[in-house]
């Protein structure tokens, strides 16, 4: 509770002592952004499924932002995903105070330990990388991702310091989520007070660091998350998550190493490890990529070992623009069934992105 009334005092403080804006406009213009992902899929995987298919993700995006007289910056990013079945949804909406002393957000938008964490070099980030926007696979055993994100797009304060020699520092506080998933918006669904979320006073702190040792750039960041479960029982526990991961280019090259770990808020033996690795080679609009990531995690009451592989390519053939193809294999020895799962996906696609006015 004091965290929260301290939040909000400083915000408070902040409207109360802003002098007007640097122009005479009524509210803030909004700019539109957004991407389009679309990719012709064959998967050939045990079990009965669809072998070719085309594979679609679009993202529409309005930002703006305005500078005061005093030199805040206010700002609000809303994100919206709209293909059929999405329904127009709403995936981010928040707004952002800025200035010399670092920058707070507060709505709905990933906390610290995701916005600060670095990811390993990807095939394809729409496949493989921390967050894939496309599933090839068929099942939640084979499609793995390892954002730090267990309260995703769920209401909450976040504090990112300014850079300082290329480190950044940040903390977030979140009042209810559900696991993994979110809570519908306080002014329509009710308050924070209602029970039924999974977790309750989450906690985030995460740090990352961007330098260059001669000509190698180097990036080094960690993060944890820890919340309390919102109703006790025999088999939950509270819930923890961590993360420390590095990428390190040489010239064209790029290799990156990442390891997470959260116990799934269960007082049993219920751990999801991750490891992944990564590497690139970028020359004029081309970029090579692969990956190789392996989880070991309880899913379902059943022991998993999951192994995915994957290598592909792309050609950047305009601003903003990339055709891209990967290749893709994954299996699953799940302990306790007859039969494990294999699968072997490739994808050729292409990803648009209008996005030149569009600021997170």
């Amino acid at each position: 509770m004091q965290k929260i009334i301290l939040s909000l005092s400083i915000l408070s403080f902040i409207f109360l002592y802003s002098p007007a804006m640097a122009d005479d406009k009524s509210g803030i213009d909004l700019n539109l952004g957004g991407s389009f992902r679309g990719y012709v899929n064959y998967t050939n995987q045990d079990g009965a499924i669809r072998s070719t298919d085309i594979l679609r993700e679009t993202e529409m995006m309005l930002s703006g932002k305005t500078k005061l007289d005093n030199g805040l910056t206010f700002g609000v990013n809303i994100l919206t995903d709209v293909d059929a079945g999405d329904s127009f949804a709403l995936d981010e909406s928040y707004i952002y105070i800025s200035g010399d002393w670092g920058r707070i957000n507060f709505g709905d938008e990933d906390g610290a330990a995701y916005t600060l964490q670095v990811s390993a070099p990807a095939a394809d980030e729409n496949v493989d990388g921390i967050r894939p926007k496309i599933r090839q696979f068929n099942g939640a055993r084979l499609n793995v991702n390892y954002a730090n994100s267990a309260t995703k797009d769920t209401d909450k304060i976040t504090y990112l310091t300014p850079k300082f020699s290329g480190l950044q520092m940040g903390a977030t506080y979140t009042p209810t989520a559900i696991l993994n998933g979110t809570v519908a918006s306080r002014g329509i669904a009710g308050n924070s007070l209602t029970n039924g979320a999974d977790l309750k006073n989450i906690h985030e702190i995460a740090a990352r660091y961007e330098g260059k040792i001669y000509e190698t750039s180097v990036i080094i960041g960690a993060g944890y998350t820890k919340a309390s479960q919102e109703t006790n029982t025999a088999t939950n526990d509270d819930f923890e998550q961590w993360n420390i991961a590095s990428d390190i280019d040489v010239g064209a090259f790029g290799f990156g190493a990442v390891y997470t770990e959260n116990n799934n808020a269960s007082a049993v033996n219920n751990k999801n490890e991750i490891m992944v690795f990564g590497g690139d080679y970028k020359t004029g609009p081309y970029k090579f990529g692969a990956s190789y990531l392996n989880r070991q995690a309880n899913v379902a009451g059943i022991d998993t070992d999951t192994n995915r592989y994957a290598i592909g390519a792309q050609y950047a053939y305009g601003t903003g623009m990339s055709f891209r193809s990967t290749v893709a294999y994954a299996d699953v020895d799940a302990r306790g069934l007859a039969n494990d799962t294999n699968a072997t996906i490739v994808t050729i696609g292409t990803q648009i992105d209008f996005l030149k006015n569009y600021s997170k």
